[in-house]
């Protein structure tokens, strides 16, 4: 079993996450054709900016890194000068941004490691100068802009003056100026925000063009929603991993249909028994037969981010049957209803992929009044991960 790092790695464990590196292929593919029949400038389109912060949404960032190179992506956005250095020390040379707030002490290590960072405040001016006359070396940056999702960024009435200071200062190298939306689907909000950004950036279009600075605002619904707003470049996250960016009602599901999952979950059989009439199951015994069954167990659990609260509400695909999990979800294992099914030790049982037209992570998501992004993040607690071709 080869782990994220390239190194050869025994879990002993009969459980894993699988990463279908040709879906996440496919994917990335299918955005850079949707942008360019849609964007407006066909004869340069935006470059492809890829979130793989939190891991790779649990994806594994360092092993996906290379395929989405592979696939045209010009830069990647983390959360930390941490991840950034985690890609630098395995030999990814791309731009990378961290895309939220980095620590003023952490901006030293984000010069060493060649790595932009988000600016808003004076603060990161006066540290970035500071910097600039102890090691001689600009502080790479992007201007965040906060146009209404109220998290962190410039605010708009001070954007002006802070971007000239940025232009004119000669101890900071400017690479983009971002903004972030808060609700996509909320088509008064987000024209509310892009025109916000808009006003903000115009006076300052030409002068960045000149300078390489790179103005970029759309992240993974957008894309799809409003790809005349595509500017310099693009940020795709949660899409590129195949998982719907909108809620489970949106009409906009129609256009990334061809998207397909890059994450799946699997497991072995580790026993098989018979669960006899008028008998309960796992903890609780909330589920009781009303017929001899014959029951799996696998080693997958709440530890592994299969949330207790889906005990009795997922399904799984076995041996070309669909099968049904019962009783209460425990933290190293659960059980399925085999009745009828040709079924060994030994045998997988796949959760989440292809094979499971029922319960996909975004069924899951909906069960639990969540989101996909939540979902994928958590199963990578202590699961290994296999990435085939």
């Amino acid at each position: 079993m080869q782990n994220y790092r390239g190194t050869y790695v025994n879990k002993n464990r009969d459980a894993w996450v699988e990463i279908n590196l040709n879906n996440l292929e496919h994917n990335v593919l299918e955005i850079k054709k949707y942008l360019f029949e849609n964007c407006p400038n066909k004869n340069n389109p935006p470059d492809i900016f890829a979130v793989i912060k939190a891991d790779g949404y649990g994806h594994g960032s360092l092993m996906c890194a290379p395929t989405l190179l592979a696939c045209g992506v010009k830069e990647f956005g983390v959360a930390s000068v941490d991840e950034g250095i985690e890609l630098r020390e395995n030999k990814i040379e791309a731009p990378i941004l961290v895309l939220g707030a980095s620590p003023l002490w952490a901006l030293e290590n984000a010069i060493k490691y060649d790595i932009s960072v988000s600016i808003f405040n004076d603060e990161h001016l006066d540290v970035a100068l500071q910097l600039y006359k102890r090691l001689n070396k600009k502080l790479k940056v992007h201007i965040k802009l906060d146009t209404g999702m109220n998290r962190i960024g410039l605010e708009p009435e001070s954007a002006n003056g802070f971007i000239k200071k940025v232009l004119n200062s000669d101890f900071l190298d400017l690479k983009g100026i971002f903004t972030h939306f808060a609700d996509v689907e909320n088509k008064e909000l987000f024209k509310k925000q892009i025109n916000i950004f808009e006003k903000i950036v115009q006076p300052f279009k030409e002068e960045f063009k000149q300078k390489g600075v790179k103005i970029h605002c759309l992240n993974s619904p957008a894309i799809f929603s409003y790809p005349c707003y595509s500017f310099d470049m693009v940020r795709m996250g949660i899409i590129m991993w195949g998982l719907s960016p909108y809620s489970s009602d949106s009409e906009e599901n129609e256009k990334i249909k061809t998207m397909l999952p890059v994450m799946g979950l699997k497991a072995r059989v580790t026993n098989i028994h018979t669960l006899k009439k008028g008998e309960g199951i796992s903890y609780g015994h909330i589920y009781v037969a009303d017929e001899n069954k014959k029951v799996a167990t696998i080693p997958l659990g709440y530890a592994d981010g299969v949330a207790r609260k889906l005990s009795g509400n997922i399904s799984a695909y076995l041996n070309g049957k669909q099968i049904f999990q019962i009783g209460r979800i425990t933290m190293d294992q659960m059980m399925f209803d085999v009745t009828g099914v040709d079924c060994s030790k030994g045998d997988i049982i796949e959760l989440i992929g292809e094979n499971n037209k029922k319960d996909t992570i975004d069924t899951w998501a909906e069960k639990l009044d969540t989101i996909n992004y939540e979902l994928t993040c958590r199963l990578k607690m202590r699961l290994p991960r296999i990435y085939v071709r």
